[in-house]
C-alpha cells in the first residue's frame, strides 16, 4: 500500500513540477535573449553586469556584439528546446569567466554589501540559472568518459543553482536595509502604501526565501515564492522604469531571468524529491 501511495504522490509532484520547469525555462530564456540584446544597445558585456571593457585594449565593441549574439543564440536554443544543455553550459561558462571572475576584485574592494555586491551576485545567479536549465535538459549523448559526469550532471547543477540563488537573495535582502532610500525610490509613486514599509517587507521576504532555499525541506516552496515575488517586481517596478530610462532596460530582463530561475528550481526540486524507481527494482505493497 505504501508503494502505491508513494507512486501516486510522485505522479502528482511530477504533474505539478513540469509546468513550473517549463515556465521558468521560458522566462530565463527570454531574459537571456533580452540581456544579449542589450550588448548592442550599450556596446559592452551586460549579462551578469561584467566590469567595463579595459580602456587600454581595442576590440570592446566587437566583443560586446559577439557575446551578445552568443547569448541570444543560447537563449533561443533554450527557448525552443534544441541543444538546450549545450546552450546552457556555454552561457554559464561565459558568465563565470567574463562577469563573475572579473567582478571578484571589484566587489572585494567595495564596502560590505555595497553596490558591486549586487553586480557579482547577478553574475553568479545567472550562471547558476544556466546550470539549473542544463540540469533539466536532455543529456549530451556524444560525451564519454570523465566529461560525461561533468557535462551531464543533474543534481549537482540543481544544487549549485539553489545555493547561488539563495546567496543572492540573502545579499539583496540585507541591502534593502542598508540602502533603504535607494530601493524605496524604485517603487512607483502610484503603488499603494509607504515605500519604506514595502522596502523593509521585501528585504525580510528576500532573507526568508534565501534562508529557505538553503534548507532542503523548504527549498521548493522558497524557490516558488521567490520566483513569484520577483515576477511581480518585473511588472510593478522594472517595466515602468524602462519607459523613463533606457539604462534600466537591462534590469527588466534580469528580473525576468531571476523569476524564471526561481520557478524552474521550484519545479526541479519538487520533482527531485520523488525520483522514478530504478528499472527492475522490486517493491512490496
Amino acid at each position: 500500500m505504501q508503494t502505491t501511495l508513494d507512486a501516486a504522490t510522485r505522479d502528482v509532484a511530477t504533474r505539478t513540477s513540469l509546468p513550473l520547469i517549463a515556465t521558468g525555462r521560458i522566462f530565463f530564456a527570454l531574459g537571456l535573449i533580452g540581456m544579449g540584446a542589450t550588448h548592442f544597445v550599450f556596446g559592452d558585456f551586460m549579462t551578469g553586469r561584467a566590469p567595463p571593457w579595459p580602456e587600454q585594449l581595442a576590440g570592446g565593441t566587437a566583443w560586446a556584439w559577439t557575446s551578445g549574439v552568443v547569448f541570444i543564440c543560447c537563449g533561443v536554443a533554450i527557448l525552443v528546446g534544441r541543444a538546450m544543455r549545450v546552450a546552457a553550459l556555454i552561457t554559464a561558462l561565459l558568465i563565470i569567466c567574463w562577469a563573475f571572475a572579473r567582478n571578484i576584485p571589484v566587489a572585494a574592494a567595495d564596502s560590505l554589501f555595497g553596490g558591486q555586491w549586487t553586480r557579482i551576485g547577478k553574475a553568479w545567479t545567472f550562471a547558476g540559472g544556466a546550470l539549473a536549465v542544463a540540469a533539466v535538459a536532455p543529456r549530451i549523448a556524444s560525451v564519454r568518459g570523465g566529461l560525461d559526469s561533468v557535462l551531464n550532471a543533474t543534481s549537482a547543477f540543481t544544487h549549485a543553482a539553489r545555493v547561488l540563488l539563495a546567496l543572492f537573495l540573502l545579499v539583496t535582502g540585507v541591502q534593502h536595509f542598508l540602502h533603504t532610500g535607494f530601493v524605496a525610490s524604485l517603487i512607483p509613486s502610484w503603488f499603494p502604501g509607504d515605500a519604506t514599509f514595502w522596502t523593509y517587507s521585501a528585504g525580510v521576504a528576500l532573507i526568508a526565501f534565501g534562508t529557505g532555499l538553503l534548507v532542503a525541506a523548504t527549498a521548493p516552496i522558497a524557490a516558488l515564492l521567490a520566483g513569484c515575488m520577483v515576477f511581480s517586481w518585473f511588472w510593478i517596478v522594472h517595466v515602468p522604469l524602462t519607459l523613463t530610462s533606457v539604462s534600466d532596460g537591462v534590469a527588466v530582463f534580469e528580473a525576468l531571468a531571476v523569476a524564471g530561475i526561481g520557478l524552474l528550481l521550484a519545479g526541479s526540486l519538487q520533482r527531485g524529491r520523488w525520483p522514478r524507481p530504478a528499472v527492475g527494482a522490486g517493491g512490496r505493497m
